[in-house]
């Protein structure tokens, strides 16, 4: 039977990152598509719905493995270039050319039915109460645009459970730039030795974090493990924030 590593003594200050981590907000796109493009089969016909949620799907994987962070404040704009791009793709194999209002009724349909699915994670709240109870600086550490990311903290009621709030689009900055943990870090009034980073990204919660000297945490929420081939080695990888807490 593997042994569960022993976690070293909590730090003095946790950085949390909020979508995926908290809140089940973007995780398991797959789903979602599929969901969206169903709803959507009349107008998609002849063409079955999973070939739909499949290109667009592909297209936007392919986008966002290469987009310039601004495009993470505009994520509206960004899912209607990802379908027409899907639609674009399909056309291109032989299928029936698929409409652009089409397109952005769909894209907007799944921002919709995203923000509808959105939940706090199970034991999450409890958690980070508990964790702040013991003492721990907290600061929620999050990317994407103010107006969005801002309304998911009021809304799901994290605002009073951290010390700092930092949004990437309300401060300029965002993960993996290094000013982003430095200034969260200097928020909280602590040096990288005292702080752990937990997060679901390993680019933004495991390699810059762990570069600054981070004790680094992976939340992998669905079990998935790390991805084939990955040279990423978080520090401790869980699959709640219930486990950050002392047995």
């Amino acid at each position: 039977m593997a042994m569960k590593l022993a976690m070293p003594p909590l730090p003095r200050a946790m950085l949390i990152d909020m979508d995926d981590t908290i809140l089940s907000a973007y995780g398991r796109p797959e789903i979602a598509w599929n969901t969206i493009t169903a709803e959507f089969a009349e107008e998609l016909a002849p063409l079955p719905p999973p070939l739909v949620a499949t290109a667009v799907l592909t297209f936007a994987r392919n986008f966002w493995a290469n987009a310039e962070a601004a495009w993470r404040l505009k994520l509206a704009e960004a899912r209607h270039l990802t379908v027409k791009g899907g639609f674009a793709a399909l056309a291109a194999a032989g299928h029936r050319a698929l409409p652009d209002d089409l397109a952005i009724r769909l894209a907007d349909r799944f921002t919709a039915y995203r923000e509808e699915e959105m939940f706090v994670f199970p034991g999450a709240h409890a958690a980070i109460d508990q964790l702040k109870a013991l003492g721990i600086k907290l600061a929620l550490v999050t990317n994407g645009a103010a107006d969005t990311q801002r309304a998911k903290v009021e809304r799901f009621e994290l605002a009073h459970r951290f010390h700092h709030i930092q949004i990437e689009g309300e401060h300029g900055f965002g993960k993996p730039e290094e000013r982003a943990y430095l200034h969260a870090m200097e928020a909280l009034g602590v040096t990288a030795k005292d702080t752990w980073m937990i997060g679901d990204n390993l680019e933004w919660e495991v390699v810059t974090p762990q570069r600054l000297g981070i004790y680094s945490i992976w939340i992998d929420v669905h079990g998935d493990g790390l991805p084939e081939g990955s040279i990423v080695r978080p520090d401790r990888i869980i699959r709640s924030l219930t486990e950050l807490l002392p047995e």
